[in-house]
């Protein structure tokens, strides 16, 4: 179901946005913080459609609402925003007044009553953790350089898919409603990094980071199974037998399901903002590379004494 212009050159339009979340303090505007909301806002408020503010205090368009609140340094490359716009706003319209760390670059014009949160039915979250494999094998190498992020892949798995399915995960977030959801959880191997991708309904705060960290924690084996079963026990966890989050740096926001939007790519906004994410993946690989080049010297200079 979708809607055509209501006669005064405005639609409901979603956005697909893609974010770099690593230089914001997360999705949501916040007073005195630089977000991915006030990065939108400005960039509407420079096409005209939105009253000018400072900071926070930027104007919405009407209807306006996002697919979630990611966390400062979380990034994404399915975010949604959907909101009443001008039938000209197109994704490489949008961008023309975006930063390169921000890009549109899908949109579907969807009924005048969508709401980008409550119509979304399924978020996926996937968490690129640096972890080498260890054991024998040709990661072990890898994993003797950088041991304390080597991991037990069969340990990581076992933990988390007892996460996997149904269950109330008040003990795996500050959350104290919405707790109760029914997880997919899967990890695969790329590499030096396991990939976990996690899919639900609705995500309770911070849960993504914790499940990563606790799964870890028994793939490093400084916790058994036992410990997840008991974080996803009724009764309330003390905290110094809880779990606290994973860096939100690996984290992306994958994948918003909206079962009446059908999202059209716009080639040109996606292509540049495939260059621009291009260029920021490059400079951070240049900076690993130098710190992975001493890291490594230092380690030869152990191995020679």
């Amino acid at each position: 179901m979708t809607a055509a212009s209501n006669g005064h050159g405005t639609v409901t339009r979603a956005f697909r946005v893609a974010y770099d979340g690593r230089e914001y303090a997360g999705f949501q505007r916040q007073p005195h913080a630089r977000t991915v909301a006030d990065a939108l806002l400005e960039a509407l408020a420079e096409h005209d459609l939105v009253d000018r503010g400072d900071g926070s205090t930027h104007a919405t368009p009407p209807g306006y609402a996002a697919a979630g609140r990611t966390d400062a340094g979380v990034s994404a490359v399915a975010q949604t925003v959907a909101f009443e716009a001008p039938t000209w706003l197109t994704p490489r319209a949008f961008n023309g007044h975006l930063p390169g760390s921000v890009r549109v670059w899908a949109a579907a014009d969807v009924a005048d009553d969508f709401h980008a949160t409550h119509d979304a039915v399924r978020r996926t979250y996937r968490y690129h953790l640096h972890a080498p494999e260890s054991g024998a094998g040709s990661g072990s190498d890898r994993a003797r350089r950088d041991p304390e992020h080597a991991v037990d892949d069969d340990r990581f798995r076992a933990a988390l898919a007892r996460f996997d399915g149904e269950h109330d995960f008040h003990n795996l977030t500050t959350d104290e409603t919405g707790t109760v959801r029914d997880l997919d959880a899967r990890a695969t191997r790329e590499g030096d990094a396991l990939v976990v991708e996690l899919s639900a309904d609705g995500f309770p705060r911070a849960l993504v980071r914790r499940v990563v960290a606790a799964a870890r924690a028994v793939s490093r084996g400084t916790a058994d199974l036992a410990w997840i079963d008991r974080l996803l026990a009724a009764e309330p966890i003390p905290g110094d037998r809880g779990v606290g989050p994973a860096p939100p740096e690996p984290l992306v926001l994958w994948d918003v399901t909206y079962p009446d939007a059908e999202f059209t790519v716009d080639r040109e906004a996606a292509e540049s903002a495939r260059v621009a994410f291009g260029e920021r993946h490059r400079d951070a690989r240049h900076a690993a590379a130098a710190t992975g080049a001493v890291r490594d010297r230092l380690f030869s200079a152990v191995d020679e004494e």
